[in-house]
């Protein structure tokens, strides 16, 4: 029992296929992996490894073929879908490689936007100043540098104070400089919310600023390891 409420995400024996017959693909082979609250966890693996299948499921975005995924004890059932939406409004964020800003809106306005979702909102003064948008709160996306707007993606990812964070591929669109900026904010936002985040993505630097490096390869893992010694993430290079 102490066992179950220590771990925040449970993943068991979870497969994903794609078509019938003949024509059957098996992208997800029965992964089994678990969380402790407040974990760093990394998601590596070459191109159609299955990452980004793995994201979509835990974020309910996808249905799976068969297992189980687990938050906070919770079993998620991806066909209820009053039980899906409250956990994606109490439990999620998502912070994607491609911004998905909305044009027309302020970067206030987009990470408010997300607000409307959440019952527990943090503080959007302090959340602009801890992402370092509070002097461009009142401009569009068009007018911010690509820093800029993960910036403000990540904002709206946060504003509604979840507890597990989704990043799929956050600093693949940014050069170097913008990329370790970027991660040093994921870091402090993990420190400071002690919120679980799961990246999944190529660069194989990021895994040592985590707590966990999961290798996934052909729809299987082929490693899962517990980081002995973290490197912070203004100290990695690549």
């Amino acid at each position: 029992m102490l066992l179950r409420e220590k771990m925040f995400v449970e993943v068991k024996n979870l497969k994903k296929d794609y078509g019938t017959g003949e024509n059957i693909i098996h992208v997800l082979k029965g992964l089994s992996f678990q969380l402790e609250k407040g974990e760093i966890c990394t998601v590596l693996g070459p191109s159609g490894a299955g990452k980004s299948t793995l994201l979509n499921l835990i974020g309910g975005i996808d249905t799976l073929t068969s297992g189980e995924i687990r938050i906070a004890g919770k079993l998620i059932e991806l066909d209820d879908k009053d039980g899906l939406l409250e956990y994606r409004r109490d439990h999620l964020g998502f912070v994607f490689q491609f911004y998905n800003l909305i044009p027309d809106l302020t970067v206030k306005e987009n990470i408010e936007v997300c607000g409307f979702l959440g019952k527990n909102n943090l503080d959007i003064n302090k959340l602009l100043s801890d992402l370092g948008l509070k002097e461009h709160q009142n401009k569009f996306p068009r007018q911010l540098s690509g820093g800029q707007q993960q910036r403000t993606s990540i904002g709206r990812a946060l504003i509604k104070a979840p507890t597990l964070l989704l990043c799929d591929e956050p600093t693949g669109a940014l050069d170097y400089e913008t990329s370790k900026e970027i991660l040093e904010l994921l870091e402090r936002v993990n420190h400071e919310y002690n919120t679980t985040i799961l990246i999944v993505t190529h660069n194989e630097a990021i895994s040592h600023m985590s707590d966990r490096i999961i290798h996934l390869k052909d729809g299987r893992i082929t490693n899962n390891l517990v980081n002995p010694r973290k490197t912070a993430a203004r100290d990695l290079t690549w």
